[in-house]
């Protein structure tokens, strides 16, 4: 893509009002703009790194045996009475049209999903499997202040498994552990995220969280090194301040953001709408249940918190907007030109995400926008790397610089080569 076709831009400053390091930096390199607190519009750049967590996941769910769907956020009173949640859940958005008729704004979907999955589930034959959508939720979040960690509208990956009985539903829990830690490790968190004991509820006596340790969380967790465990606090104290799983009580606290979460839900939300099936011996049996919830925006915004620096954005290579960053020096020299089109051209038909800084600005302008973007590869075309038959890059993560061969930087960028540009 050609920058100066790029209808955003990038800001000098961020607005007063924002305080959280995320925040500040997708507003600042254009990546996001606030509409209303804990309300925000994914922009170009910013909509191409949610679709790159977005991808990941799904690439994840689906290797765990999960098939996609799309479920209304729009959903009927009827069905929250029958959870009794319509009265008991505070951050529930009502909503009425002129006949009186009320709905939810759905901030979560099991009342959904649960009517249905009855309509197809009758049989154990039936079972297991499991259902997933990426869908905007809506919470009445009276603490909209950190950003895209903390929104009234957001994106969230949540999907729900269905089992015969508590043994098949408690397999498929652990092996999502292990699906989670793919997720977080491939998006660039996994070595500050920890699987994280919560209390269960009424339904099971843990929940378990995947926490981020970054200063901008608002939680606080208590972390077992030996075990790569994580206790939070509101249940520090019913484990007697020790590992669940070792026992150690050498514990380091932290303050973390919660990236994830995953439930035993068992028969919570399938009894009350009768979600049932005939077991071998055609007795009838209520479905178990599990719940696994990713929220994309706050993903995207640890990454930020994380990784960014104070020059700007740092993106990991599997979820950045762009693989490369080419920035064209040519001011006004017409061969530094057409030789950075040609590499533009080329490095595009070997499938290279590059944008390419067209734009008539000062050099400095060009690399400090560079820098808060955040594009993990910076290409410099000028007319001195045009004498010397190099290219300068620059990695965005390290700072390291350094010339290369003309041909070089397409096995650096995505391992393709081209001959065209071999002389």
């Amino acid at each position: 893509m050609r920058q100066s076709q790029l209808f955003t831009k990038t800001r000098k400053e961020a607005p007063a009002d924002e305080v959280a390091k995320n925040a500040k930096l997708l507003i600042r390199a254009g990546f996001v703009d606030k509409l209303q607190a804990g309300v925000y519009t994914y922009l170009p750049l910013g909509l191409r790194v949610l679709k790159k967590i977005e991808n990941i996941i799904r690439e994840e769910m689906d290797n765990a045996g999960g098939q996609e769907i799309f479920m209304p956020s729009l959903q009927p009173k009827e069905n929250w009475l029958a959870t009794g949640r319509w009265d008991t859940m505070d951050d529930l958005y009502k909503v009425s049209d002129t006949s009186g008729r009320e709905n939810a704004l759905g901030p979560t979907h099991e009342e959904v999903v649960v009517p249905l999955v009855k309509q197809f589930v009758s049989s154990y034959r039936d079972l297991p499997f499991s259902a997933y959508q990426f869908q905007n939720k809506f919470r009445m979040e009276l603490r909209a202040k950190s950003g895209i960690l903390r929104g009234r509208e957001f994106m969230m990956k949540d999907m729900y498994s269905f089992h015969r009985d508590e043994a098949d539903m408690t397999a498929y829990y652990e092996k999502m552990k292990g699906v989670y830690a793919r997720v977080f490790e491939r998006v660039g968190i996994g070595a500050t995220t920890f699987l994280t004991f919560a209390s269960g509820g009424s339904f099971s006596k843990y929940s378990h969280e995947f926490q981020t340790i970054t200063p901008a969380g608002e939680d606080t967790i208590y972390i077992c090194d030996k075990c790569r465990l994580a206790i939070n606090k509101e249940i520090i104290e019913e484990q007697n301040s020790a590992c669940p799983q070792c026992g150690g009580k050498n514990l380091r606290e932290e303050t973390s953001v919660e990236v994830g979460n995953i439930f035993e839900l068992k028969t919570k939300y399938s009894a009350p709408f009768n979600l049932s099936y005939k077991d071998e011996a055609g007795k009838d049996q209520t479905v178990i249940m599990g719940c696994y919830g990713i929220g994309l925006g706050r993903v995207l915004g640890t990454v930020v918190e994380v990784l960014g620096d104070d020059k700007g954005l740092v993106w990991p290579e599997s979820v950045a907007p762009f693989g490369v960053h080419l920035v064209d020096l040519s001011g006004g020299n017409k061969e530094v030109s057409e030789y950075a089109k040609a590499l533009y051209t080329e490095l595009k038909a070997c499938s290279v995400e590059v944008l390419w800084d067209d734009r008539d600005l000062r050099a400095g302008e060009k690399f400090a926008e560079a820098d808060l973007i955040g594009i993990p590869l910076r290409v410099v075309v000028s007319k001195k790397t045009l004498e010397e038959n190099k290219l300068e890059v620059v990695t965005r993560r390290t700072g390291e610089t350094r010339m290369i061969e003309r041909a070089e930087i397409f096995k650096i960028a995505n391992g393709c080569f081209v001959v065209g540009l071999a002389g």
